[in-house]
């Protein structure tokens, strides 16, 4: 487990003016990771803009300081430093990537295995849970405030990435960082509220079409599922809904492997892989362009049916199970 570089915190020490952003279709770990990083900054005098391609998913919205996400990209703004968080190459950033990779110093925080370095300064460690998890440790070192608020977005941030702390990510520091923000305020019942039990009517028979095309294969131990945009139109739901759905063909004794199939409008399909035990998702990810870590990885894919996709992953799939 390696500790944040001294010339990320110099840098951040002496910045007046931060650009913070993380990866398209923010999760709960990038987002909560950003809101906390730019609490503290702000806290330290520092003067912050937050960006996101795609802005706040309805599910996270419970968060604060989400109102002040900025879906429009800077103009000419001039940032002392920018800094990338959860984002494991420069695609993730967003259609406005090379524009953002133009303020220097670009600094990149991720945990991801198989960073593509893109910025200027980096520190990647696999063996952390979750970019939340990095970002406390940065603001002990930077010896900058943590309030309840920023506290209350890490601890989102590691609970979303560890999987409530159950995935093999999850180490005896994690729990410490997480015991520690406990101290600044956190409740986590109130956010396992907000995570975990709060559905709407339309997402709960979103999951139940979902579950319903539940296909099982190599005795069991692959699963997938998959929904469509006629789908999400019909249960007058979006894409952000889903969070969290691959959990629960994730959860059958037998398997191994769970797959996520989301097809959007734009002839998109986005692919989401969670494995158990030795089970490697993020090379396969990596073969169709995408990454992650070993258990929990995923890629993006154009212009192929999911029917197509899906037997293009059996077949580096069953090997491994």
């Amino acid at each position: 487990m390696s500790h944040p570089p001294e010339e990320i915190v110099e840098i951040l020490k002496k910045a007046g003016r931060v650009l913070i952003v993380t990866h398209v279709f923010p999760d709960g770990d990038a987002l909560g990771s950003q809101l906390a990083l730019g609490f503290a900054l702000e806290a330290a005098g520092k003067e912050v803009y937050l960006y996101s391609e795609e802005g706040v998913p309805h599910i996270l919205d419970f968060l604060p300081g989400t109102e002040r996400l900025n879906t429009r990209l800077p103009d000419h703004a001039t940032f002392d430093c920018a800094v990338a968080l959860d984002c494991g190459d420069k695609r993730r950033l967003g259609d406005g990537a090379e524009q953002l990779l133009s303020h220097k110093p670009f600094i990149a925080i991720d945990h991801h295995a198989g960073h593509q370095t893109f910025a200027d300064v980096t520190w990647v460690d696999q063996y952390r849970s979750s970019t939340g998890e990095m970002i406390y440790d940065l603001l002990r070192l930077l010896d900058f405030e943590i309030s309840p608020a920023t506290a209350y977005c890490l601890y989102t941030a590691i609970l979303t990435d560890t999987g409530s702390f159950k995935y093999e990510s999850t180490t005896a520091h994690t729990l410490r960082v997480a015991a520690d923000l406990l101290d600044y305020g956190v409740k986590p019942a109130e956010i396992c509220g907000h995570i975990f039990d709060n559905y709407s009517k339309n997402r709960l028979q979103l999951l139940q079409e979902v579950l319903g095309s539940l296909s099982l294969h190599a005795g069991d131990k692959i699963a997938f599922i998959s929904v469509t945009p006629e789908l999400l139109q019909r249960t007058g739901t979006t894409p952000a809904d889903t969070e969290l759905f691959i959990n629960f063909p994730r959860s059958m004794k037998t398997v191994k492997v769970a797959v996520f199939l989301k097809k959007t409008a734009d002839d998109l399909v986005g692919v989401s892989m969670r494995a158990k035990g030795e089970v490697d998702v993020a090379q396969v990810a990596r073969d169709f362009g995408g990454g992650g870590h070993r258990n929990a990885a995923g890629f993006k894919i154009t212009h192929a049916s999911l029917a197509q996709i899906k037997e293009q992953l059996l077949a580096k799939l069953l090997p491994l199970v």
